[in-house]
C-alpha cells in the first residue's frame, strides 16, 4: 500500500504542474489539443486527490453503522474516478475536438507547445515508470492484464492506466501538432483533441468495469477456495464444507462465510471448539481473511436406488 501511495503522490505532483503549463501554452498558441491535454491533466489531478481520500476513508475503523468497516470506500471513489475520466476528460476533449474540426482556427506559434509537450513526456513518463514499478511488485508471475483483472486494489491499476493514457495522449498531440503545422492543416489540432477524448473514454470504460466489479463484491480465487475447503475438512469433527461465500471488503480485508456439516455425535460445545479450530487454521494460512463466519448445517446425503 505504501508503494501505491508513492505512485499516487508522484502522479498528483506531476499532473498539477503539467496542467498549469499546458493551459498556459494552449492559451499562447491557440491550440485546442493543448487545452484538451490541460483538461486531461487537471482531471487526473482531481482523480489522485479522490484516490487518496478514498484510501484514507477505507482505513476508518468499523463502527455500529458499518460493522465490517469502510474498506469499500476505496472502490466507490475509484468508480467515481472512472466516471470523471469519461465525463470531464473524455467528453470535454471530444467536444473541443469537434468544435475545432468544424471551425478550425489559425494556429499560433507552436514553439511553446513543443517545449511543454517535451517536458510533459518526461514528467508523465517518470510518473508512469514509478506506477509500473509499484504494480510490478504486486503482480507476481501474472501477466499485466491478468494482474489488473485479478487485482483487488484499484489504486494500483488506476494510476497505471491514467499515466499510460497521458503519455499516449501526449504523443498523439505531438504528432498531430507537427503534421498540422508542417502541412498547414489546422483541422489536425481538433482531430488530436478528438483522439485524446476517445482514448480517455476507452480507458474510463475499462476502469469503470473493474471498479464496478470490486464495488459489487469479488470473491476469493478458485485456488484459495479449494485450499479453504481442504483446511476446513481436515479439522476433527467436520464432515463436509457445503458452501463457501466470500467477498473483498477492501484490498486487505476479506469476509468469509462457510456452511459446514459436522458429525452427528458432536454436542454444542464440541461444535464450537471445532469452529474455533477452523477459524484459527484459516487465519494462520490466509492473513487477509479478517471476518470468518461458520454456519453449522445438517448434511443430507442423496441415495440412488
Amino acid at each position: 500500500m505504501a508503494n501505491q501511495k508513492a505512485s499516487i503522490y508522484s502522479a498528483l505532483a506531476a499532473n498539477l504542474l503539467i496542467a498549469i503549463t499546458k493551459f498556459i501554452a494552449g492559451a499562447f498558441s491557440n491550440s485546442a489539443s493543448m487545452i484538451s491535454e490541460g483538461i486531461h491533466s487537471l482531471v487526473d489531478t482531481v482523480n489522485q486527490l479522490l484516490l487518496l481520500f478514498g484510501l484514507k476513508r477505507s482505513k476508518k475503523p468499523a463502527d455500529a453503522l458499518r460493522p465490517f468497516g469502510y474498506g469499500k470506500e476505496l472502490y466507490f471513489y475509484s468508480f467515481i474516478v472512472s466516471i470523471l475520466i469519461f465525463g470531464l476528460g473524455g467528453g470535454i476533449s471530444i467536444y473541443q475536438g469537434i468544435i475545432h474540426i468544424a471551425n478550425p482556427e489559425p494556429l499560433g506559434n507552436p514553439t511553446w507547445n513543443y517545449v511543454v509537450l517535451s517536458l510533459c513526456v518526461v514528467f508523465e513518463g517518470t510518473s508512469l515508470i514509478i506506477a509500473a514499478k509499484a504494480f510490478n511488485k504486486v503482480r507476481g508471475q501474472e501477466t499485466w492484464w491478468n494482474a489488473i483483472v485479478k487485482s483487488k486494489d484499484p489504486s494500483s491499476f488506476l494510476v497505471l492506466f491514467e499515466d499510460g493514457a497521458a503519455v499516449l495522449g501526449l504523443f498523439i498531440v505531438m504528432i498531430c501538432l507537427v503534421l498540422g503545422h508542417g502541412l498547414n492543416i489546422p483541422e489536425l489540432d481538433g482531430i488530436a483533441s478528438l483522439l485524446v477524448g476517445l482514448l480517455l473514454v476507452g480507458v474510463s470504460l475499462i476502469l469503470a468495469r473493474e471498479s464496478r466489479s470490486l464495488l459489487l463484491g469479488e470473491g476469493i480465487s478458485p485456488a484459495s477456495r479449494e485450499k479453504l475447503v481442504a483446511i476446513t475438512e481436515q479439522v476433527p469433527g467436520v464432515v463436509k464444507v457445503l458452501t463457501v461465500v466470500s467477498t473483498y471488503q477492501s484490498p486487505e480485508e476479506v469476509l468469509l462465510m462457510l456452511i459446514v456439516t459436522f458429525k452427528d455425535d458432536l454436542d454444542t460445545h464440541q461444535i464450537n471448539e471445532a469452529i474455533d479450530h477452523i477459524q484459527a487454521e484459516i487465519r494462520k494460512e490466509f492473513k487477509l481473511i479478517r471476518f470468518i463466519i461458520v454456519q453449522p448445517e445438517q448434511y443430507t446425503r442423496q441415495f440412488k436406488f
